[in-house]
This record gives structure tokens, sequence and C-alpha cells, in this order.
């Protein structure tokens, strides 16, 4: 896993050693209070360690691999680099600025994704936006905006972009888009045109799947809002539901909430035309913009 540290992320390192932590503490029979004790902290900090929901102390890791009884030379210093690893910034550290506190941990999941699903119906998927579509969302509802905040808005959401394009082994991104976005002249005709061109290109990608949900097919699954599907490569990262509210964001792991929004999204990916009509239904809007 190291060895893919930097594409993973902070973010999925974090979860992947603290699962093993966990599988450690398990199998040596060991409390949490217990180990919160040998680190010199409490048992809601080893429980925090072991969700991978903070960062971790490299002295603090090295005492629970001997507490839990780990006399391996190289595992041990596998475990002790993964910690060192984890605890590095992400590339959009640099963005602390612009970028909101809880929106880390989904940066961190979108690096270390093997295949993303999403459905929207507000805006383009967001590693699919032109640069000119980016530029008029950041500035919608928030008055007016520093030209030079504007710019790390917008060059911080192409940076995101470079997980589908990356040389080894690019995310593969599955959008369910609600024809309203598409019909939502967001930054006006001309940014749209140029976003639906860059929509129409997606639908030649091998990695990129894209549906359009139609007004005239009635009602769906959906009724609860747009929402992604992250899954990874790793056996020790369960699959990820996130949702976004406008201030915060809800992250979902456990079993029967992932079902729930599995079988909603295949029930989308039914409802909409099929991903070999796409390109067709873009045109047709696309020309509806031409003739405005």
């Amino acid at each position: 896993m190291s060895e893919s540290g930097a594409q993973s992320g902070p973010t999925a390192l974090r979860i992947i050693l603290g699962a093993h932590l966990r599988r450690m503490r398990d199998a040596a029979g060991i409390s949490r209070s217990d180990a919160g004790w040998e680190i010199r902290s409490s048992e809601s900090k080893v429980s925090r360690m072991e969700l991978g929901r903070v960062g971790f102390k490299e002295r603090d890791v090295s005492d629970l691999l001997t507490l839990y009884g780990l006399d391996d030379g190289e595992e041990r210093e596998r475990l002790l680099a993964l910690a060192r690893e984890a605890n590095n910034p992400g590339w959009w550290h640099r963005y602390g600025d612009v970028l909101p506190s809880w929106f880390h941990s989904y940066l961190g999941l979108e690096a270390a994704a093997a295949l993303i699903r999403t459905y929207e119906l507000q805006f383009v998927p967001g590693l699919l936006q032109t640069e000119e579509y980016v530029r008029a969302v950041v500035q919608l509802g928030r008055g007016l905006i520093p030209a030079d905040e504007v710019d790390r808005r917008v060059a911080l959401r192409v940076s995101r972009q470079d997980v589908l394009t990356r040389t080894n082994n690019p995310v593969r991104l599955w959008a369910v888009v609600d024809e309203s976005v598409l019909r939502r002249p967001i930054g006006g005709v001309k940014a749209m045109i140029q976003q639906l061109d860059r929509l129409i290109d997606a639908t030649h990608e091998p990695n990129i799947t894209l549906q359009v949900m139609r007004f005239n097919s009635g009602g769906h699954a959906a009724t609860g809002g747009a929402y992604s599907i992250l899954r990874f490569p790793e056996q020790d990262l369960p699959d990820v539901v996130y949702i976004e509210h406008l201030t915060s964001a809800l992250y979902l792991d456990k079993l029967e909430d992932l079902d729930q929004y599995t079988a909603t999204m295949e029930a989308l990916c039914v409802a909409a035309p099929p991903p070999n009509q796409t390109r067709d239904i873009l045109l047709n809007i696309r020309k509806d913009y031409e003739s405005e």
C-alpha cells in the first residue's frame, strides 16, 4: 500500500492503518481503554485512530505495536512507514485558504477511489466541469469574491480532475445527471455549449460512463437528492456514500446505508436512457442552446 500512498492520499492511508491496528488489538484481546493507557491517552483517542479520523504519532503507533505483540521487524517498519506517510498533507493542502475543512476528507477519498458513482441534479459533476463552468459555480450565491480567490477555487477544481487522467489506475467515473442540470445555463449560453462539448468528449473516454435522466422519465428513486458512492481497490476500505450539504458533508459506510444507496443508484441507471444514447441527447441539447 505504501507504494501507492501518494496516489491514495492521507485520508485513505489513515483508514487502512487504523483498521489494521483495530484487527491487531482484537486479536491480542486488548481493550481500547488499555490501549489508550499505553499511549498516554484515552479510549476515545484509540477509537478515532482506528477509524482513521485523526493523524498518527509515530511513537503512539510504535507503542501499540509493542503492546499488541508484533515482533516481525519488517512488518513493524512497514506500518511505521505507513503512519509517517498518512501524516503527509495531500496535494490540496496548498488550497487550504479556500477549501472548507469538512471537504479535506472527501478529496483524500476521491484520490484513493477506483470507482465513483454519482447522481447530480443541480450541477455538472465536478470532475467533468470546464473552467468557465467552475468559475460561474464558484461565484453563485457568494456575492463579490476577490478575483484571486476565484482563480484559486477554479484551480483546485481543475486539479481534482487529474484523477481521471493519471497514468496509474485512473478513477472510473459513472455519472447520472438530471436533464435540468444541462438545461440550466450556468455561466451563460456560451459557457454551457463549451460544457456540453466537454461532456460529449467524455462519452468517448473509456473510464467515464455518463447517463442523462430525461424529463420524460417521470419520477425516480433518488428522491433524497444528489450523492456519490466511492469504491476503493483496497479491501480495508469499505465503500463510502458522500452527501454534501451547504456547510458540511455526510459520510456513510454502514452496510445497511450502502445497500440502500447502491440499490437506488442501480435504479437510476436503469431508469435513465442507456449510456450509448447519451451523446445524441447531449448533441440535441447543444442544438437548443445554439438556436437561442
